[in-house]
């Protein structure tokens, strides 16, 4: 099928979307539509340098230009932390080696030929439910990303939230839910968000049960190999009915649960719409989530609840995000 299209006119009008995460580095061709193809993923991480970064989507640039038959009408980067879109990341110390500050926008705008935009990743996800998910009929919606660390994008009266700051309205991860306690953030607080909502968080819940001793379906694992119990290795316990990891998730939910209501509490909206890795997990958690954010509602009507809803975009909203932000570019709105 595609092989047929790309003799027509259609497949040369596409754009090509980055999600540049924490591991991984998401990519694909996206048509005005939101038809997504060619999808590709490589590794990335703090390791992975700038170089080695900017070839890597130079490659992928080519490697799709080649399959789908021409050139991107635009190019688009979702990445964490402070973004200016005609440079890239301007302020996110110690999460990506060598990315604050470097102008890869600019950079692969020129080696490619191809206009380039970026934008938070956060704000992001927003874009793809806006453009292409769950948030078209609506004007009030956040999106939060549950993943490598949290995300959120904001839909506030029909425009999505920016502000001065280059955060664009993604700063829930950094809510301080849990001051006296919890691992440090990047902001230097406790207890934040991204440290008690995220799927490492999680992960690293079940570690340090494991460490002390406690027994679990995951312990023999654990002291093989301790980087290999990650998000999923503990879903697998809880299928197993493990208690660590069913106890630990029950405090991970409730965690996640507080975030939610602190959302609907500061944004009002229509929608929650839940996103990234730990959702494909989210039979686990999506009804006592959902309950606990219905009971703990101080909102008008009495007894209406903000339903928490699964993004349908799941693993490649990152992608069709910064497409959707590459078609403005191209079509020339931003």
């Amino acid at each position: 099928m595609v092989r047929e299209l790309t003799r027509g006119r259609e497949m040369k009008e596409y754009v090509i979307g980055f999600d540049v995460g924490g591991t991984r580095v998401k990519s694909g061709a996206v048509t005005q539509r939101g038809r997504m193809m060619a999808p590709g993923i490589n590794p990335s991480g703090f390791a992975l340098g700038m170089g080695n970064l900017l070839k890597t989507l130079k490659a992928e640039v080519a490697r799709i230009s080649d399959k789908l038959g021409g050139k991107p009408q635009a190019i688009g980067l979702g990445f964490p932390g402070a973004v200016d879109p005609d440079v890239g990341v301007v302020y996110l110390p110690g999460k990506l080696k060598g990315l604050e500050g470097y102008p890869i926008v600019k950079r692969l705008a020129k080696a490619t030929g191809v206009p380039v935009i970026a934008d938070n990743d956060g704000r992001i996800s927003i874009y793809a439910e806006r453009h292409y998910g769950q948030a078209r009929d609506l004007d009030w919606a956040v999106s939060i990303t549950l993943g490598t660390g949290v995300g959120s994008g904001v839909l506030l009266d029909g425009k999505i939230l920016r502000d001065p700051h280059l955060q664009f309205g993604t700063q829930m991860s950094h809510i301080v839910m849990q001051a006296l306690g919890g691992r440090l953030c990047i902001t230097n607080a406790r207890g934040t968000g991204d440290m008690l909502c995220s799927a490492t968080a999680l992960a690293n819940q079940v570690k340090d049960g494991l460490s002390r001793g406690i027994p679990s379906v995951l312990s023999d694992q654990y002291f093989r190999d301790q980087s290999s119990i990650d998000f999923k290795a503990v879903i697998r316990g809880v299928a197993r009915q493990d208690r660590l990891c069913t106890d630990e998730l029950e405090h991970w939910t409730r965690n996640v649960g507080w975030l939610l209501v602190s959302v609907a509490h500061v944004y009002a909206p229509q929608r929650i719409i839940l996103s990234g890795g730990a959702t494909n997990a989210a039979e686990y958690f999506i009804k006592p989530l959902q309950k606990q954010v219905d009971e703990h509602l101080f909102r008008h009507p009495v007894g209406e609840g903000v339903p928490i809803v699964l993004s349908k975009l799941r693993d490649h909203a990152g992608v069709l995000g910064t497409a959707a932000l590459a078609w403005e570019k191209a079509n020339g709105d931003t």
